[in-house]
């Protein structure tokens, strides 16, 4: 037995040996590597969160934007698939109508067309009812000839119809493919905004929401500013109402209301109120009226913001404007000093 244990306790020394210079080796790489960890960046402050976060918004609601301009084109798209899809379903019922009158008078023509005309006058007991019968039969002829051409013409104009309602389709199959397409860059975006929010202390988290939802410091509160000016016009006024209606209101990209909106969709949906339609984007409600120098805003104009002119809200005088700012900042009063101020447009 003992002869067997010296070996064991040799063998066992040498591993701990080896163990212990493993460790040892290993150690060393550890402190190798981190000085190196000590050079990783720093978490961003809530100053850097915020600026970030109010970027990918931004680019969201210019998404937003682009969203709403595919959804309309792909709604008009499919519109006119349908109405094409419609018309060639009534040119082919009428077709078929046409094809059966034809059919019947092929049939007839068979069943009758066994003797030679000449041979039928002379078998005729009645020469004369003959050649008046001929003469209306030449003339049948001549309107079924007639009948003929209308139905290769139908033939020709329902394939017209089908092709270019095979090229709307393709149009439409675009336009989804777009709307797609903006729906996940927005969602992306608002997302990783969520994603950097989340970063944030409970206290930094509060303070954000606060200034976002128009309490903090240089934001404009959500009541009626005192010695309002006056609607140039009762639609104007009408559209200015409707948005102070809307205040407090979320905002929800692609909405128009009413229990929720986005930019445009507040401003759409204000002047729907007066009567007037406005198209869905910012980009097309810009050209929607007429344009305004900023020293001439009158309530009830458009306003917009950035180059891209991703943003829009209604003006009601004294330098503000209501609008829906974005994700967690519902529909407000706010000056219209806050953004990069790009155009404006008197709609009536």
């Amino acid at each position: 037995m003992a002869a067997h244990r010296k070996p064991r306790q040799r063998l066992t020394a040498g591993s701990a040996a080896r163990t212990a210079a493993t460790l040892a080796f290993a150690g060393a790489a550890t402190a190798a590597v981190l000085p190196g960890a000590a050079h990783a960046d720093p978490a961003p402050t809530a100053a850097q969160v915020k600026a970030q976060v109010d970027r990918l918004y931004r680019e969201a609601e210019a998404a937003t934007e682009k969203y709403n301009g595919a959804k309309t084109e792909a709604a008009a798209a499919a519109k006119s698939v349908d109405a094409l899809r419609d018309e060639a379903a009534r040119r082919t019922q009428r077709l078929n109508a046409a094809r059966d009158v034809l059919g019947a008078y092929a049939a007839a023509q068979y069943r009758s067309a066994g003797l030679d005309p000449s041979v039928q006058l002379a078998l005729s007991s009645d020469p004369d009812q003959y050649l008046r019968r001929a003469t209306y039969a030449e003339q049948a002829g001549e309107r079924r000839a007639t009948e003929v051409r209308s139905v290769r013409r139908q033939v020709a104009e329902i394939a017209q119809v089908r092709a270019e309602a095979a090229g709307k389709l393709t149009v439409l199959a675009a336009k989804q493919a777009a709307l797609k397409e903006h729906r996940a860059t927005v969602q992306a975006k608002l997302a990783e905004a969520r994603r950097l929010l989340a970063r944030l202390t409970p206290a930094e988290r509060a303070a954000y929401d606060a200034s976002e939802d128009g309490r903090g410091p240089g934001h404009a509160d959500r009541s009626a500013p005192r010695g309002a000016v006056a609607a140039p016009n009762p639609r104007a006024a009408q559209a200015v109402a409707f948005a102070y209606s809307a205040l407090g209101k979320p905002y929800v990209w692609g909405a128009t209301g009413p229990a929720s909106f986005d930019c445009s969709g507040l401003t759409q949906a204000a002047w729907r109120s007066a009567g007037v339609s406005l198209p869905r984007t910012t980009y097309t409600q810009i050209n929607a009226g007429q344009r305004v120098p900023r020293s001439q805003l009158a309530p009830g104009d458009l306003v917009f913001f950035y180059s891209g002119i991703s943003h829009v809200g209604l003006y009601i005088g004294n330098g503000k404007m209501i609008h829906a700012p974005r994700p967690g900042a519902p529909v407000r009063v706010a000056p219209i000093d806050e953004m990069p101020f790009a155009g404006a447009t008197r709609v009536a």
